[in-house]
């Protein structure tokens, strides 16, 4: 359903209507001298217009019809064009004639059978019942009478409740066209009764396959990527694209230059922003400070530009993930190859972290007036991520176990010694008396030197790294010369190593025991700490078996204390009475008077 740029693809209607565009006082706007006619001039909704077409030649004609979608992509215009084939003179038809009154009515929107009604405007439940009340009266001139409400998700609920019983049984001259871009507001009732067709997003090549045409309509040329340019800007909406074309026909009305489209929208051109990619690259800051100057002088909007930006990033991230060429929507098809080379050097994870700050920053820029700092904060971050590449690795070493730093090629290097420098001349020292050593030989203990490893002094051509990493390897403990005592200091130091409150619970404990051959026995007397410990148990057995250089299991159990016996309150008191009281003559009188006995005495 796509155009060719050719002029005649356009309707002779459009074709009239150009003839009072440009030099009359009725000028109207290109979206609407453009406007599709007929089903076959509209555009990227391939499957919405067979299905209408079906309808109309098989006579299976809906009472209610629903088009959903993002704005500019053709619901108002597939709900004129599919009213002025049922209500055309020649009509049910697949090709409404155009020249008859009730086409010409329809398409300016003044047809008193084809009433177009705004739903944001006329959402109250006085509007829905004058709609019924003129909906029982048969169409003036036409078969059908048909509502066209647009944006009907306006609509108040007490409106939606009027309009339930006309919409599910209406008289047989009545249709009902809604339109809405929020579908998820309309109530499942409103729903039910009718027939749902989603508009998807137009496509660039068919956007700027139209864009041409109309172009060349109105005897304007344009340099190659121009129309590329305004369709991507356009993001899958026709009457977008068509209205960003009329601002450039009144800017240049004769010859449309990409200077031009970049000077009137701000935009940043494709090799700025390459220039940009590639200084990120490189880790060139300098370089990025430079071109956005640049860019600052030549006009640029900088929110703009970190839209373009994340498109940009966009595609890397396809083509980092494996998507070819197809799938591309900012960049163009012919800069596959490039995209591809800066996706690989880039790497998947660095282009996340790089779409992650860019919408951060635009996010920020909504709310402040330093859009080109926080831009240039943006652009230089992003340029310093690969200092943080190393940062999955050393996660994934620390997930296995292996706590020696990954070798980066820095540290590889052979570590010279500096060059002594010859000490000042000084008086003849004083010659001491020779000394001789004393020779020792310290042999390491099996538990330092493992026994499937060399120990230092049996490798004395290691690399400085080499060394640091075996010297960063915590000495294992002999679990069999293992006590209470040492299990209990192994325990603490160990969870010393963990951040937050699991710490503070797990030296908390009530005992704490090594059961052999590799098992921590913990004892607490608080829930908490131990439901806390037994759920963190893995991250407790990790930090154990580091400290100890083996596998370690670790068994919680609680002991509760058990509630004292209370005493009874009568006896407490009967102790607790004071004797004066107790043999007060006046109190026992009273407790033989009135049968009572005295449980507490309170002293004020």
């Amino acid at each position: 359903m796509t155009n060719s740029p050719n002029v005649s693809n356009l309707s002779s209607p459009e074709r009239a209507e150009k003839d009072h565009s440009a030099g009359s006082g009725n000028y109207q706007v290109v979206a609407r001298r453009y406007r599709p006619k007929t089903f076959e001039e509209l555009v990227g909704q391939k499957h919405i217009a067979h299905a209408l077409s079906n309808a109309l030649t098989t006579g299976r004609v809906g009472h209610a019809y629903l088009f959903t979608g993002a704005r500019g992509v053709g619901k108002t215009s597939t709900a004129r064009i599919f009213a002025k084939s049922l209500n055309c003179v020649t009509g049910p038809t697949l090709e409404p004639c155009g020249d008859c009154d009730s086409c010409r009515s329809v398409s300016t929107g003044e047809d008193i059978d084809v009433l177009e009604i705004d739903g944001a405007s006329n959402r109250g439940i006085d509007e829905i019942r004058q709609l019924r009340q003129n909906a029982s009266i048969c169409p003036s001139r036409s078969k059908f009478k048909i509502y066209i409400i647009d944006e009907v998700h306006m609509l108040t609920r007490e409106a939606f409740n009027a309009l339930l019983k006309i919409l599910e049984e209406p008289p047989e001259h009545v249709k009902f066209i809604f339109c809405t871009t929020e579908p998820s507001k309309i109530p499942i009732t409103i729903l039910s009764r009718c027939q749902r067709f989603d508009f998807a997003g137009i496509e660039t090549t068919a956007i700027t396959q139209r864009l041409a045409a109309i172009a060349a309509n109105e005897q304007v040329t344009a340099d190659d990527g121009v129309f590329e340019t305004l369709a991507r800007r356009a993001s899958g909406s026709m009457r977008d694209a068509q209205s960003l074309l009329e601002q450039l026909l009144s800017f240049a009305p004769e010859h449309i230059s990409l200077a031009d489209v970049h000077e009137m929208l701000g935009t940043a051109n494709d090799q700025l922003l390459f220039r940009l990619l590639d200084a990120m690259l490189q880790c060139e800051p300098a370089t990025i400070f430079a071109e956005l100057e640049a860019a600052a002088s030549e006009g640029v909007d900088f929110g703009v530009m970190v839209e373009q930006m994340m498109g940009l990033f966009r595609d890397l991230l396809v083509v980092a993930s494996g998507g070819d060429a197809s799938l591309l929507l900012f960049c163009s098809t012919t800069q596959f190859d490039q995209v591809k080379s800066i996706a690989n050097a880039l790497g998947l994870h660095r282009v996340l972290a790089s779409l992650q700050i860019l919408d951060q920053t635009h996010t920020k820029m909504r709310f402040s007036t330093q859009g080109r700092v926080l831009t240039e904060l943006a652009l230089v971050r992003i340029a310093h991520l690969d200092h943080f590449q190393m940062i999955t690795v050393l996660l994934d070493r620390l997930r296995e176990g292996n706590l020696p730093l990954p070798v980066t090629p820095s540290v590889t290097q052979e570590i010279k010694p500096a060059p002594v420098k010859s000490p000042p001349a000084k008086p003849a020292p004083v010659k001491p008396v020779p000394v001789k050593p004393v020779q020792r030989n310290i042999q390491p203990s099996p538990s330092q030197t493992p026994n499937n490893s060399p120990s230092l002094s049996q490798t004395p051509n290691q690399t400085p790294q080499q060394r640091f990493n075996e010297a960063s390897v915590p000495p294992k403990v002999d679990l069999d010369a293992m006590t209470n005592e040492k299990a209990a200091t192994v325990w603490r130091n160990a969870v010393d190593t963990i951040p937050g409150m699991l710490a503070t619970y797990a030296t908390n404990y009530k005992k704490l025991t090594f059961e052999n051959p590799n098992v921590f026995f913990v004892v607490f007397d608080n829930r908490l700490a131990k439901e806390l410990c037994e759920r963190e148990s893995p991250r407790l057995q990790n930090v154990l078996s580091q400290a100890v250089g083996k596998a370690i299991r670790i068994r919680f159990e609680l002991i509760e204390e058990k509630p004292k016996e209370s005493v009874p309150v009568q006896e407490v008191n009967r102790v607790a009475l004071n004797k004066e009281v107790i043999e007060n003559p006046f109190v026992k009188k009273i407790e033989e008077i009135f049968g009572a006995e005295l449980h507490d005495v309170q002293h004020r």
